[in-house]
């Protein structure tokens, strides 16, 4: 499959609603050795190439790369993004007239696997709500050398919202037994099914083979029996990862890490001389609120002007804001035309 790195003009893309299927959690039952605190293997070079990448010093905010593939015979395009590391919406916002289910071989697929660190401390792992994404900034290797990965996740549904706020990781939790609560019941009652108060280890279990507790009761970042739901608002409220993600960190994830829930629509960050935004869109539930609109975007960039000046092509944030298609795009002003994506580092 050929691959090559991606540049593209900033025009308006437009992006179409949300796709939300339902989709059930909850567990509470608890994997014995929770003693174990982050000794397990690293993570497998096939894995490491789209998902590993050396934390980049504090004056640079990008890590990654845009780039293009083309598609399979037999491939979806969920089954790239799966691959690659990345979720359904993100693929589909970065492919948009392509046909999911069949994209045709030779067709040329955008691979948004380029990301603006998410504001705030480098430490933990931190969930950002509206770019569906979470990043882990493990302690330093044994030659010294940072990291900082980054892995596709589903959140809860407008009407199980998955919590914002600082947490900690609590326990790991291995084939864990999915008990639904009383309000996943009564929706399943009400529209003719009915749901066991206990679902065993297994393929039916919405869970998968691994969760790591949090310490908000119900909440738990954990697996799934379909994995082409990661990516998507499909949950009632935990966070969900790829089976092959979740088996790679389970177990090096210490008990006690810190876990940052944002809403952070819009992020800014520096490249060399360039400040680059990625621009999601809004959650359902904070439509209309300050933290959609426009200067919150323009606050987001404020934030990075305090630590160098630039000049800011605020037109051309505004195109960014209004696609909302979570591409990295350049709004440095230069003295000629630079409608560009960077690409490459």
């Amino acid at each position: 499959m050929k691959r090559r790195k991606f540049l593209v003009g900033s025009a308006s893309i437009a992006v179409a609603p949300m796709f939300m299927p339902s989709l059930l959690w909850a567990a509470d039952e608890q994997l014995e050795g929770d003693e174990i605190s982050g000794s397990g293997a690293e993570p497998t070079d096939e894995l490491s190439r789209n998902t590993v990448f050396p934390l980049p010093p504090a004056d640079v905010d990008v890590i990654g790369e845009i780039q293009i593939i083309e598609a399979r015979e037999d491939d979806t395009l969920l089954d790239i993004g799966r691959r690659y590391g990345v979720g359904f919406e993100a693929m589909r916002m970065a492919n948009p007239g392509i046909d999911l289910w069949m994209p045709g071989e030779g067709t040329e697929i955008v691979i948004p696997s380029r990301f603006i660190l998410p504001p705030g401390p480098r430490r933990g792992l931190v969930v950002n709500l509206p770019e569906m994404r979470i990043y882990y900034y493990p302690e330093a290797r044994r030659d010294g050398q940072r990291v900082v990965e980054t892995y596709a996740v589903s959140i809860g549904r407008m009407d199980w919202n998955t919590p914002l706020g600082t947490h900690k990781v609590t326990n790991r939790i291995e084939d864990p037994a999915w008990y639904p609560p009383a309000s996943v019941r009564a929706r399943h009652e009400a529209e003719g099914r009915t749901l066991p108060r206990r679902v065993d280890p297994g393929p039916d279990n919405p869970l998968g083979r691994y969760a790591i507790g949090l310490n908000v009761p119900g909440y738990f970042i954990h697996s799934t029996n379909r994995p082409y739901g990661i990516g998507m608002r499909a949950t009632h409220g935990c966070i969900r990862m790829y089976p092959e993600d979740i088996e790679s960190l389970v177990y090096r994830l210490p008990i006690g890490t810190e876990v940052r829930i944002i809403n952070q629509p819009y992020k800014a960050g520096w490249f060399a001389d360039d400040v680059l935004v990625q621009a999601f869109p809004l959650l359902e539930e904070h439509e209309g609120s300050e933290a959609g609109t426009y200067a919150a975007a323009v606050r987001a960039v404020a934030e990075r002007l305090e630590e160098r000046p630039a000049r800011i092509d605020y037109e051309r944030l505004k195109a960014v804001v209004n696609t909302a298609d979570g591409l990295p795009r350049s709004v440095t002003r230069r003295s000629g035309p630079d409608d560009r994506l960077v690409s490459g580092q």
